[in-house]
């Protein structure tokens, strides 16, 4: 009885002495990449997850929030390639901004495949997630979790949109993807290419006469009085999820306890943060578009038929990118959509 009392308290020993070791090599601080701060969804999220993370690992990982994407000078299509470098620990990243490192994520940037909130989910939770989730698994990225940045509405400061040929000639700001870039084109717009940091004071000098963006966006910057984005056209062309991943090699240098733990953090703040995203935006619940109005932004919300023609106009490009993302892919999310609850 005594030797087995002792096998055991040496086995524990050496356990407790790999978790201590384990837990030695861990930094004192991890860098998590957000290109939004709070109180906007997206910051929030990035800060809940920071704080779920200290919680359920007893403040063993420790985790401090860069927001506007600052640990890559504000260049946010250079984010997921600083991930998977190593110059990232953590982050809560855009489907667009890291569309150019991985070509699968244009999907949800497609030009009105997705038309409602339920579209989205059939997409993020179901078979094209998961695919999407290896990929991202292949390229030294741990991921997580869904979140949401939101559908995606078009402002300007020169006039009321609701057919293709009202975006004539009007400069728009877009992020840096190539079918962002394509679709306005197709539109008739002037796509003009910017990181979030310079868009605010390129809307502000109407150097750009408008852009596109979730609408807790647009409120929280208050882009209808700082930027002169008067009129508003809500159109839900393209949404954007968000994905909380961690590099690899910070991974695997956790104890699978703590592994557990941060993937329950990222679970939660996700689902926190897919919540906040929505709030306000979803009738009967749409008090968030009811207040916009109210401010006096001119407010144009598409019929179907409207859409229609915008996605008719946007075709093209729809077809173009479907083959480059990959048509078994396209095909399998066209079919998630159709099939939607």
């Amino acid at each position: 009885m005594k030797r087995w009392v002792v096998v055991i308290t040496a086995a524990l020993f050496v356990l407790g002495g790999a978790a201590a070791a384990s837990a030695a090599s861990y930094k004192a601080e991890y860098k998590l990449s957000t290109v939004l701060a709070k109180p906007m969804p997206w910051g929030i999220a990035g800060e809940r997850w920071a704080e779920l993370i200290k919680e359920k690992t007893q403040g063993r990982i420790v985790v401090k929030q860069y927001p506007g994407t600052s640990l890559v000078g504000g260049d946010q299509t250079k984010e997921y390639t600083a991930i998977r470098q190593g110059a990232i620990d953590l982050a809560i990243g855009s489907t667009i901004n890291w569309s150019p490192q991985v070509k699968e994520l244009n999907i949800f940037s497609m030009p009105f495949l997705m038309p409602d909130y339920k579209a989205i989910d059939a997409l993020t939770q179901g078979d094209v997630g998961k695919e999407i989730f290896k990929i991202l698994e292949s390229k030294d990225t741990v991921p997580l979790a869904w979140g949401e940045n939101g559908f995606r509405e078009l402002s300007n400061s020169k006039k009321a949109i609701r057919k293709p040929e009202d975006l004539k000639g009007l400069k728009i700001r877009v992020v840096g993807s190539p079918l962002f870039l394509e679709t306005f084109a197709a539109l008739g717009a002037n796509p003009t290419q910017m990181s979030w940091a310079d868009a605010v004071p390129a809307l502000s000098s109407g150097a750009v006469d408008g852009q596109e963006n979730p609408l807790t966006v647009y409120t929280v910057a208050k882009l209808s009085t700082a930027a002169n984005q008067k009129y508003l056209t809500i159109w839900g062309y393209v949404a954007d999820p968000l994905i909380f991943v961690v590099n690899k090699e910070v991974w695997n240098s956790w104890t699978p306890a703590d592994q557990k733990a941060v993937r329950e953090a990222a679970i939660q703040a996700g689902k926190e943060n897919i919540v906040l995203a929505r709030k306000g935006l979803i009738p009967p619940n749409d008090t968030l578009l009811k207040e916009i109005k109210a401010s006096g932004v001119n407010v144009s919300s598409l019929t179907p038929k409207e859409k229609e023609a915008f996605k008719k106009a946007s075709r093209s490009v729809y077809d173009k990118w479907a083959k480059q993302i990959g048509p078994e892919l396209v095909k399998k999310a066209e079919q998630a959509v159709a099939k939607r609850k």
